[in-house]
């Protein structure tokens, strides 16, 4: 095997998990792996990694082989397309992650048009609503919605909707409806918890923002969750606009104070780790989901 080969076992073993995981499917064995590690341990003068009977671990100096193995490996794939271009299309495995309410309601409704176009590469998808390490876990691509924390990641703007509030018939039946933003304050609504910014409602007062703090009984960590929720009649939610859309297309939600609310922005990204947003199967990825995301 030669230094790519030694890399793309190392990186295997490390977004796998274990040496057990990593031979699943590949023509080595977990004793293999393990050599090849110890070889490379032994050729480095370092430990990349730490190693229990139940996981491994990348220490500093592996993280540091692990990072630079990635960027080295994109650009070689990067590279053989570029020089075969015309022969070939992306190909390859491509690890997805995102939330569950933007797979379900819009990454999902894509893919049979995304592995029609790009057969030659395979997906696996992450969902979780819990912000993830991109470069721990092993994704080539997060995608997120609403505001990016700071970061060396690559990040591009694929899509944007807006945020709306709204309530299901039954509950406004029960409870009456909010004719203007303080009305919120006697009524149930229902958050994201782990989420400040998000029971900070934002409202217009005709000279500026006001911002409103609500609250209620129920909090969730699944915007899905919140849609159901409000579907089953428990209270008001703010969410994006693409989560309740056919809800309230169809009367089973309605809109609130669509006049007054203030809905800001809210983006959606593809994130990727520098140097890998070359690599031509995470490329063509992003610029199928800027195509087609917003639509």
């Amino acid at each position: 095997m030669g230094q790519s080969d030694d890399m793309a076992a190392f990186l295997r073993i490390v977004e796998r998990g274990g040496f057990a995981a990593a031979a699943r499917g590949s023509p080595l064995t977990p004793s293999a792996l393990s050599k090849l590690v110890q070889r490379l341990e032994a050729r480095l003068g370092v430990r990349l990694l730490t190693r229990t009977t139940r996981r491994i671990a990348l220490t500093p100096e592996g993280e540091t082989y692990a990072a630079r193995a990635r960027d080295i490996l994109a650009l070689i794939e990067a590279t053989e397309t570029e020089v075969t271009a015309g022969r070939g299309r992306p190909r390859g495995h491509l690890r997805v992650n995102t939330g569950t309410a933007y797979a379900r309601h819009r990454l999902i409704p894509l893919l049979p048009a995304f592995c029609a176009e790009y057969p030659d590469i395979t997906i696996d998808l992450t969902v979780t609503d819990r912000r993830v390490d991109l470069v721990a876990e092993g994704a080539d691509v997060v995608l997120r919605t609403g505001a990016l924390e700071d970061s060396t990641l690559i990040a591009r703007r694929i899509a944007e909707g807006r945020r709306v509030i709204c309530a299901a018939p039954t509950y406004l039946a029960r409870r009456g409806t909010p004719q203007r933003p303080g009305d919120l304050l006697a009524h149930d609504c229902i958050v994201l918890h782990g989420h400040a910014r998000l029971t900070i409602w934002p409202f217009g007062d005709g000279e500026g923002i006001a911002a409103l703090a609500v609250r209620g009984p129920l909090t969730t960590d699944s915007a899905d969750a919140l849609c159901d929720m409000a579907l089953a009649g428990l209270g008001i939610i703010r969410v994006s606009e693409f989560v309740v859309l056919d809800a309230i297309a169809d009367g089973r939600l309605v809109p609130l104070l669509e006049a007054e609310h203030a809905s800001e922005e809210v983006p959606v990204w593809a994130i990727t780790a520098p140097g890998r947003h070359r690599m031509p199967r995470i490329r063509a990825f992003v610029d199928f989901m800027a195509a087609h995301a917003a639509a």
